[in-house]
């Protein structure tokens, strides 16, 4: 059964969604949503790791997650899980790790649709020469995380 639950955070509202024990969603913004309005325990869970990461005390997620999406957009999702705090990659660079050297643009197709933001950290991917390229939650949401995240390493 898929619940789903609206919190406020320093870069606005924020809508989570579970399915049974795994945590389906985190979007930026209000988005309707499937299911009953109401914290499941791995939303309660995601908000107290959200809260912490948010006051700088947190660096690593521990929230069990499931990706709907294709093959190539769950490989693209788990390859953003090993991009580590602080620091960034390029899509280039994803692409490559992912087996698709010169697909970049459907890297950043498959960031774009990342159904876990934050957790899975889309906002750690960068255009080649190090600026900030596409963001699906703003860039100014992006570069808040990658500043929380530098100013904190």
């Amino acid at each position: 059964m898929k619940k789903y639950y609206y919190e406020e955070s320093p870069i606005g509202k924020l809508t989570l969604i579970s399915e049974g024990t795994d945590l389906i969603g985190l979007y930026f913004g209000e988005v309707e949503s499937e299911g009953d309005y109401e914290e499941s325990h791995v939303i309660k869970e995601a908000l107290i790791q959200l809260e912490e990461y948010f006051k700088r005390e947190r660096k690593e997620f521990s929230i069990p997650l499931k990706f709907y999406g294709t093959d190539f957009q769950k490989k693209c999702w788990n390859e953003l899980l090993n991009i580590p705090y602080g620091e960034t990659r390029s899509y280039k660079d994803i692409a490559k790790l992912v087996g698709c050297p010169k697909g970049y643009r459907a890297v950043g197709n498959s960031n774009n649709k990342n159904p876990i933001s934050i957790i899975a950290p889309c906002h750690r991917v960068i255009g080649s020469g190090g600026k900030l390229v596409g963001f699906g939650g703003g860039l100014d949401k992006k570069e808040f995380l990658l500043y929380l995240e530098k100013s904190n390493k």
